[in-house]
């Protein structure tokens, strides 16, 4: 399987904007600048964007790693803070609740870090990146 998402950026780092589309066009030309990344500006911004990534990857791996364990939550809420420091995206932290019957808070936790280990996006944040460039 393979997911695609395209960037298209104008102008410089600080004064040009771009849009961002995904195959799904859950985002459609989606706004985003130097503003909303750095600033509060209108838009997304890539770390945003893995955030979501993460949390969402995440709490469906810990929804299968319970049921596994024979248990069927009732509701898993994911948060994903990703920092941002000095140019490197140095850290994402998950904050996790859940409403799961009959679990126990050793078996919940024990849930939580098999998730956090397995999750793919967990396993893609620390890659190789490579590239291939077209001139215009």
């Amino acid at each position: 399987m393979i997911r695609t998402a395209t960037a298209v950026w104008n102008g410089s780092g600080k004064e040009g904007n771009g849009h961002l589309t995904t195959q799904s066009t859950v985002l459609n030309q989606h706004q985003y600048s130097y503003h909303s990344r750095f600033e509060n500006g209108v838009g997304t911004n890539p770390e945003e964007l893995i955030a979501a990534a993460h949390a969402g990857c995440f709490t469906m791996k810990l929804s299968f790693v319970l049921g596994a364990m024979g248990f069927t939550p009732e509701t898993l809420e994911t948060q994903c803070a990703i920092t941002l420091d000095n140019g490197v995206i140095s850290q994402s932290h998950l904050t996790v609740k859940g409403k799961v019957p009959g679990i126990s808070k050793e078996q919940f936790d024990a849930a939580v870090k098999d998730a956090e280990t397995n999750c793919p996006v967990s396993k893609a944040l620390n890659m190789a990146i490579s590239s291939e460039a077209t001139l215009l």
